[in-house]
């Protein structure tokens, strides 16, 4: 079982490490929090059920392991760009996505970090509300008042409108760019 959870656990890296930056604010403390999470997750092992989600066990220890962090530790919110700077192009089009990018991500690294770790799992990583309530030991319905109130607030930020977001769609976070 050890082997199959090592497997997974690096297939989940990318998305493990997009949450802990996301919620940390900072690539090398999200490098960091991934790394001391995927520890504590290979040495306790025994304590993942099978037929349950890995993901939402390992996401679980990193928000748990970030919480203990933030306590010993003062972070600084700055805004990190690497996800921006992946987009591939170099065209006008691609600069104006990593701008818009940035400009979000520098919202997101803003707001509390409540909000920041729901809006991570709920419109980054795409999970349903309940999975993100269970993953942070919240009710379902804190979970929606924090995408909600996480939502307007970068909305505020950015100086937008309020979101307007398609109801077959609404885990993804859609912020209207007005020209």
């Amino acid at each position: 079982m050890e082997d199959r959870v090592r497997q997974a656990l690096i297939s989940l890296l990318p998305r493990l490490r997009r949450f802990a930056t996301n919620l940390t604010g900072d690539t090398d403390l999200g490098d960091d929090l991934v790394q001391h999470a995927s520890e504590r997750a290979l040495s306790r092992v025994a304590q993942w059920r099978p037929g349950t989600r890995l993901d939402s066990w390992l996401f679980r220890i990193i928000y748990n392991a970030w919480a203990d962090e933030r306590r010993s530790i003062q972070s600084q919110n700055r805004t990190d760009l690497e996800a921006a700077r992946n987009v591939i192009g170099d065209n006008g089009a691609a600069a104006e996505v990593r701008l818009a990018a940035q400009e979000v991500l520098g919202a997101l690294a803003n707001l509390p970090e409540e909000q920041r770790a729901v809006l991570s799992l709920v419109c980054v990583e795409g999970m349903a509300y309940r999975d993100v309530a269970e993953i942070l030991n919240i009710p379902v319905g804190t979970v929606m008042s924090r995408v909600a109130r996480g939502r307007l607030a970068i909305a505020e930020q950015l100086d937008e409108p309020e979101p307007r977001f398609n109801n077959t769609q609404d885990r993804v976070l859609k912020l209207r760019r007005s020209r």
